[in-house]
């Protein structure tokens, strides 16, 4: 394939993007979006956003050292869009968004009751990059929409109808998986047993939605 060659920057794409709220040692309270963000550990449990220093959320979490992390859902997506172009020093977001907020439970801050899931973190390291600073935080706890488990509780991401980030537009994440880790080395056996179940956990959580029974044969 013909490649054309670009000068260093950041094209890593897509990305997620979440909205991250925040609450400063007075009470008050913002959110704003965050398209960079990731995944850095796995014990501790934890979790990477960059940020530009001179964003209000900075401050706040410079500040106590804890945000919460909010995945956004498709339905919402004007709403993160605005709390990424509007500034809390100038805009109460929370109010103008119509936001429902809750109390955080290892965190002081709040998290945002529509987003199907919320991740409350605590800053252990704050390194400086150049336009944005990386804050490191452990993951304490999280809370998920009890509509997104199974019956055996395993978390479906796949039915929260949550949205990516990529080259500056919205993308809905799509409800039907290409593959599964390690399935390219698995045995076709085990690959089948894991539709089945998935099918049949599909299928219960949408009679459970419908308030339908399962028919037994």
């Amino acid at each position: 394939m013909k490649k054309n060659l670009f000068k260093g920057s950041v094209i890593l794409n897509p990305v997620p993007v979440v909205l991250i709220t925040s609450r400063n040692s007075e009470g008050k309270e913002n959110v704003f979006t965050v398209a960079w963000t990731g995944t850095v550990c796995t014990k501790p449990p934890m979790l990477s956003i960059s940020i530009r220093p001179e964003r209000l959320s900075y401050e706040y979490i410079k500040e106590t050292m804890e945000f919460t992390v909010n995945l956004p859902t498709r339905k919402l997506t004007r709403e993160t869009d605005y709390c990424g172009v509007r500034s809390g020093r100038t805009n109460d977001k929370i109010e103008e968004m119509k936001f429902t907020m809750v109390e955080g439970t290892e965190v002081k801050s709040s998290y945002i009751n529509e987003c199907p899931v919320n991740i409350e973190c605590r800053v252990k390291n704050i390194i400086p990059l150049g336009t944005h600073d990386l804050f490191l935080a452990e993951v304490l706890c999280s809370h998920i929409d009890s509509k997104l488990l199974d019956e055996n509780e395993k978390i479906h991401f796949e039915w929260a109808n949550l949205i990516s980030y990529s080259h500056g537009e919205y993308f809905p994440m799509p409800k039907e998986a290409i593959g599964s880790f390690g399935y390219s080395v698995a045995k076709k056996k085990t690959i089948e047993k894991k539709a089945a179940v998935k099918k049949s956990a599909t299928s219960s959580i949408k009679n459970k939605r419908t308030g339908k029974k399962k028919v037994k044969k």
